[in-house]
């Protein structure tokens, strides 16, 4: 890819994925790490929502959430998902498509344990997706939990991370006239060699 320049450049597309966040997170005014997830449902229909990206890995994307959660049981479903982030500031996206599979163990321990313990009693105390008769009936849980559980509560068996891994990267950056840059990584494996090309915009 002789064209693959500046922002596009380098043989590893998590590598550029991390420069692209690690920029954005400079002047994006909140969450530079939200991504618009995508999963879809028993019947075929798509289900799209905003969570937090919270590590690029060396071949992976995680993102954390209630395993009784829609997301994570139209994943458990399928065992795939897709992600946009999408920076304003900097006119710039990313798209991945690829398998998914949980990360339930002393990683997600870690990042559990590394929350506010506000937001780690509120992930024992919320029945994620499910109907809430009121904010009240919410903040009740949460005062039960809190003292049920103390000050340090362990990691919810039902609470953890998903890794995305990508069959799929596109990388898109504006350009004048409605004239994108865009280039697609794929593979038919994660075995598998990277083929890159770049698109029409």
């Amino acid at each position: 890819m002789s064209d693959r320049s500046g922002i596009f450049a380098g043989d590893d597309p998590f590598a550029i994925a991390r420069a692209w966040l690690a920029e954005a997170e400079r002047v994006e005014p909140n969450d530079a790490n939200a991504v618009a997830l995508c999963t879809v449902d028993a019947s075929g229909l798509p289900n799209a929502r905003m969570v937090l990206l919270k590590e690029i890995e060396a071949g992976a994307f995680v993102f954390y959430t209630n395993y009784r959660s829609a997301k994570a049981i139209e994943i458990a479903d399928t065992g795939r998902a897709a992600f946009v982030c999408h920076w304003k500031s900097l006119r710039r996206q990313i798209r991945v498509r690829g398998l998914a599979t949980r990360e339930d163990g002393p990683q997600a321990d870690a990042y559990y344990h590394s929350r506010s313990l506000k937001s780690r009693l509120g992930a024992w105390a919320s029945d994620q997706s499910q109907p809430l008769s009121s904010r009240s009936a919410l903040m009740a849980e949460v005062a039960k939990v809190t003292a049920a559980k103390g000050p340090n509560p362990a990691r919810p068996p039902f609470w953890g991370g998903f890794r995305i891994t990508p069959l799929e990267i596109e990388f898109w950056a504006d350009g004048a006239f409605r004239l994108h840059d865009r280039y697609r990584w794929t593979r038919a494996a994660p075995a598998n060699r990277w083929d890159i090309q770049r698109l029409n915009p």
